[in-house]
C-alpha cells in the first residue's frame, strides 16, 4: 500500500504521475489521501509593533522592553490539512509528493500568518504486510509563510465591515523526512499516522527553529496490488 494527493498551485507536479498511470507495471501501486493534523515550531522571541504605534507601526521590536505596542511573535501550531500521493514502481520503492497547509490563518503578533509545506519525495517501504505497511519518505521542497493584516471600519454604528489584506510572504527551501504506519482497513481504504521533519534554512526569520515537525493522520485510497 502507499500514498496521498497533491493540491492547489502544486497540482502541476501530479500531472505527470497521472499521465503515466496506464503504462504502470501490474505490480505497481498508487495511493492518494487527505490528511489532518498539526505542525510545531517554537517562537523566535521577536516582536512586531501594532498599528497603534505612532513611531514604528508594524516594525520590529523587542518584547519586554517597555514598548506598549510590541506584540510577541507566536509559536507555530494550529490545524493543518494535507494532500498527498505516491506511485510505487517496485514492491518497496516509489516516488510521491505532499502539500500541507493551514486552512485558516493564525495570529502572528498584530498580523495573521499561514504556513504551508510542499515536498517531492522518494518513498521506501521496508515492511509490507497484508494489514499494514511501514513507509519512509525523504525529499526536498519549500516552506512558505504568508502574512496578512485584518482591519475593520464602521459608518456610524449601523454598518461595519472587516477586510483582510495580504502583506507579503517568505518562501524557503526545505529538506523533508517522514515516517508512517499505513493501516489497511480494506483492500483499498487505509489510515496512515505519519510524523514529518521539515528542515528549512532561514525559517528562524519567522519561527524559533529551522526544524519544524508535524503529525498527520491520512485517510486514503489504494490502487493496485498489495
Amino acid at each position: 500500500m502507499k500514498r496521498k494527493i497533491l493540491d492547489m498551485k502544486k497540482l502541476w507536479f501530479v500531472a505527470p504521475l497521472l499521465f503515466c498511470l496506464p503504462s504502470l507495471h501490474a505490480q505497481s501501486a498508487i495511493d492518494f489521501g487527505v490528511g489532518f493534523g498539526t505542525a510545531f515550531d517554537s517562537s523566535n522571541g521577536q516582536g512586531i509593533d501594532n498599528a497603534n504605534s505612532l513611531l514604528n507601526p508594524f516594525g520590529s521590536c523587542t518584547p519586554g522592553t517597555g514598548d506598549a505596542f510590541c506584540q510577541k511573535t507566536p509559536s507555530l501550531s494550529g490545524f493543518f490539512l494535507g494532500f498527498g500521493g505516491d506511485v510505487m514502481f517496485k514492491e518497496h520503492f516509489g516516488v510521491g509528493a505532499e502539500f500541507n497547509v493551514q486552512p485558516a490563518r493564525e495570529t502572528y503578533g498584530p498580523l495573521q500568518s499561514r504556513v504551508s509545506f510542499f515536498d517531492v519525495n522518494g518513498v521506501y517501504e521496508p515492511i509490507i504486510k497484508k494489514r499494514y505497511n511501514i513507509q519512509i519518505q525523504g525529499g526536498i521542497g519549500d516552506s512558505k509563510t504568508s502574512f496578512a493584516y485584518s482591519s475593520s471600519s464602521c459608518v456610524g454604528t449601523a454598518v461595519c465591515s472587516n477586510s483582510t489584506q495580504a502583506v507579503g510572504n517568505s518562501t524557503h527551501f526545505q529538506v523533508h523526512a517522514g515516517v508512517g504506519v499505513q493501516i489497511n482497513i480494506t483492500d483499498h481504504i487505509f489510515l496512515r499516522p505519519q510524523f514529518d521533519l521539515h528542515y528549512t534554512p532561514g525559517f528562524t526569520n519567522q519561527w524559533g527553529s529551522n526544524a519544524a515537525t508535524d503529525a498527520m493522520v491520512y485517510l486514503g485510497y489504494h490502487f493496485g496490488s498489495n
